[in-house]
């Protein structure tokens, strides 16, 4: 592809005029090429999503009230990614960086993980003034990607109280296991703690997020609902993605925003959470806890389409 040429666009909004840098490139995909390339699968998607929403006002007026950390803003392509910890966000923002490089765009994996979630590599749509918020999320492409409530869950374990770090042992790791544990005088140090192998269960997890005291406050975004993160019933979203389906659905994204050829969404190493696994997992729950937590997330099961685990939640 060649290079995008920038120029000045202009959108009227309510007594204002705001000018927003866009490129050939993006204004030609959300004027001509949105609504042709959409697929089944993501007209049922967002179908789903409507009717989910259909008692809720979807108005860019409540915009201000609303917590937009986790937009992400590429204006060389005209995109908005909404990024969910544990569902592929680490390829896609190294996908954005290399984005953002000039033409012919790097291997998206050559940049490393641990400096990927480094937030001054990105615009994110807080940087903006609120008109000009608003113009972008009307005007660009908009995309998420969602994974099934409970595997996420499962992932947020595995990754934050399994392998903490200093962060997540005094956030989190400590709190769960004085509170669920009993146990006290426990080390400062997270290597210290890693060592002797302090780690909450799969059981005490769940036990911290049912837990009122925790309901209180919002969630640490790893488990955050992703309904709270991406605002689905506010913000109409271009493309709806599963990690389920991630590298169809990342193939089809690239193709909507012609950069198919361009570039390579990563390959995903993670090992994708069975049905049976997370049965597994879930065993040492007990039902009262599992019914707990479904209420917890049952509105991003709802909203994006997944299936009540009746084999979790039933006599």
């Amino acid at each position: 592809m060649g290079s995008n040429k920038e120029f000045k666009a202009v959108f009227l909004l309510p007594g204002l005029l705001v000018f927003i840098t866009l490129t050939i490139h993006g204004l030609e995909f959300y004027q001509l090429n949105i609504a042709p390339k959409f697929s089944e699968q993501q007209r049922l998607r967002k179908d789903l999503l409507r009717k989910q929403c259909g008692g809720i006002n979807q108005s860019l007026v409540n915009l201000n009230k609303i917590d937009l950390k986790n937009f992400i803003v590429d204006d060389k392509h005209g995109i908005i990614y909404c990024y969910i910890p544990k569902v592929a966000c680490t390829n896609w923002k190294r996908t954005i960086i290399a984005l953002n490089h000039d033409e012919p765009y790097p291997d998206p994996q050559s940049f490393k993980s641990n400096l990927v979630h480094r937030f001054d590599r990105f615009k994110l749509l807080t940087q903006f003034p609120m008109p000009e918020r608003k113009a972008k999320l009307k005007h660009y492409t908009k995309f998420l990607f969602v994974r099934d409530p409970f595997v996420r869950l499962i992932s947020a374990y595995r990754d934050k109280m399994q392998k903490y770090d200093q962060y997540f042992y005094d956030g989190y790791v400590r709190v769960i296991l004085q509170r669920f544990t009993n146990q006290r005088n426990l080390t400062v140090n997270y290597n210290v703690a890693r060592k002797k192998g302090l780690r909450p269960s799969f059981y005490n997890f769940i036990q911290y997020i049912v837990d009122p005291r925790t309901q209180t406050y919002a969630f640490e975004p790893h488990w955050s609902q992703m309904y709270r993160l991406c605002h689905p019933c506010l913000i109409e979203y271009d493309f709806v993605g599963h990690q389920e389906s991630l590298q169809e659905d990342a193939q089809e994204l690239l193709k909507m925003v012609k950069l198919e050829n361009d570039i390579k969404f990563p390959p995903s190493y993670e090992n994708m959470t069975s049905a049976d696994s997370v049965m597994d997992w879930f065993q040492s729950v007990p039902l009262e806890d599992r019914r707990m937590l479904y209420r917890i997330y049952e509105e991003d099961f709802q909203l994006f389409g997944y299936r009540r685990p009746t084999e979790l939640l039933d006599d």
